[in-house]
């Protein structure tokens, strides 16, 4: 039986905060450093052209806009993911965590390894190293979102019958 929408969305929802907490402590907290210090900032290290993206206006959206802007896209990409392990996770081994490891893997492959291929490497020139990096952040990422959305949408309903001695 499948989740119903409200599971489904209530899994998105807290594998997008997931998704929030640990692209923040990856990407905020390592990568891009709280002032912009950073390992994927390093001009020793990184591409000029993707330290200029970051640095030189117009400044990528996400630095422009309200951070909890930002927070409740990455919600909604999270409800979609849910909504994607709603309809594939039946396939996949029983339990949380194989299907946690399976929805991470596929979401991994398919969004954001293409996204290192595509932009960093292909059109910003950085590094293969920090992109090694940045596809271990997405790695981690993926396994914390997954694991949320899971353990959501894994997690049996209360049996709530009166039980009489």
């Amino acid at each position: 039986m499948k989740p119903s929408f409200g599971r489904t969305v209530l899994a998105g929802l807290v594998g997008g905060l997931a998704f929030n907490l640990t692209m923040f402590v990856t990407y905020r907290l390592i990568g891009f450093g709280l002032h912009g210090q950073g390992i994927l900032m390093d001009p020793k290290l990184q591409s000029p052209k993707l330290i200029s993206v970051w640095t030189t206006p117009p400044l990528p959206r996400v630095l422009q806009m309200p951070p909890a802007l930002i927070m409740v896209c990455l919600l909604g990409v999270g409800i979609i993911h849910a909504f994607f392990y709603r309809l594939v996770a039946s396939v996949w081994p029983a339990g949380v965590v194989q299907r946690a490891l399976h929805m991470a893997f596929w979401v991994f492959l398919l969004v954001f390894v293409f996204w290192e291929f595509f932009t960093p490497f292909n059109q910003l020139h950085e590094p293969l190293p920090l992109i090694g990096l940045e596809l271990f952040f997405w790695l981690l990422i993926a396994t914390a979102e997954a694991l949320a959305i899971a353990a959501v949408m894994e997690r049996k309903p209360a049996d709530r019958r009166v039980k009489v001695p």
